[in-house]
């Protein structure tokens, strides 16, 4: 990842290429069982994936990356599978933090920070803070997160505010909104792929994802790469944004 360039002669399709790309990352067990392998084999595998996504995201010169990589919701599954998937992030963070900080990666973590053990947050405020001047990809990952919560407190903020006289009512917009939220700074997704073939979103970016382009891969997790990444942005690049207009293709 010591080589930034941008390869839009790789990519199919005439229409602009999404400034930031979000993923769902879901599969990991399937693709194990349909293997007979363990589940954690799948989460091993799957962390491959992201290694390899986001070289391709700093080769095709996509600006902005959020990887979902572990939900509010996902508390719920066997403890020894939270294990697992605590350690995986541990071990991502002391592995790959120097490369991706020579590659030029920002990593922002966003998310609940209730039940991390101190280890991991430690590690994961330090790969932040190592990383915040970097430009060539920013990497968010999405941990302990859940959109109905993020939203829920980003309310809860601007409440805060006009009962303690900062601000009134009516200067609660959408902007306002965007504003407290664990992605202010951070442009909307224009693309959301998840694979696996499920077609939800998950509590994943609600408000965020108003206007984006959703695309639906078949494939598990730990099969995707660059080449699934360019696939999903050529399904992208085809598609007219109106964003509430009309089709500069309509004749009506």
């Amino acid at each position: 990842m010591t080589e930034v360039r941008f390869k839009r002669e790789a990519l199919k399709g005439d229409g602009a290429l999404p400034t930031h790309v979000a993923i769902i990352m879901d599969g990991n067990g399937r693709w194990a069982a349909k293997r007979g392998l363990p589940r954690s084999i799948g989460h091993r595998k799957g962390v491959d994936a992201v290694r390899r996504t986001v070289r391709a995201a700093i080769d095709l010169g996509i600006p902005y990356l959020t990887l979902y990589s572990f939900s509010s919701e996902n508390w719920s599954r066997p403890a020894e599978e939270i294990d697992d998937l605590m350690g995986l992030m541990k071990r991502f963070i002391r592995r790959d933090l120097a490369e991706l900080h020579q590659a030029g990666v920002k990593i922002r973590v966003i998310g609940e920070r209730a039940n991390v053990e101190p280890e991991l947050m430690t590690l994961i405020e330090e790969a932040c803070e190592l990383t915040q001047n970097n430009q060539a990809l920013t990497l968010i990952i999405a941990f302990n997160y859940g959109a109905r919560a993020e939203i829920a407190k980003a309310a809860r903020t601007l409440a805060e505010a006009v009962a303690a006289g900062r601000m009134r009512p009516d200067e609660i917009t959408a902007n306002a909104i965007s504003s407290v939220l664990d992605t202010a700074g951070i442009p909307d997704p224009d693309l959301l792929v998840r694979t696996s073939g499920e077609m939800r979103v998950s509590n994943f970016l609600l408000w965020q994802i108003a206007y984006t382009e959703f695309v639906f891969l078949d494939a598990y997790w730990p099969e995707f790469g660059r080449e699934l990444l360019e696939e999903a942005i050529a399904r992208f690049r085809e598609r007219e944004r109106r964003f509430g207009g009309r089709s500069d293709r309509s004749t009506a």
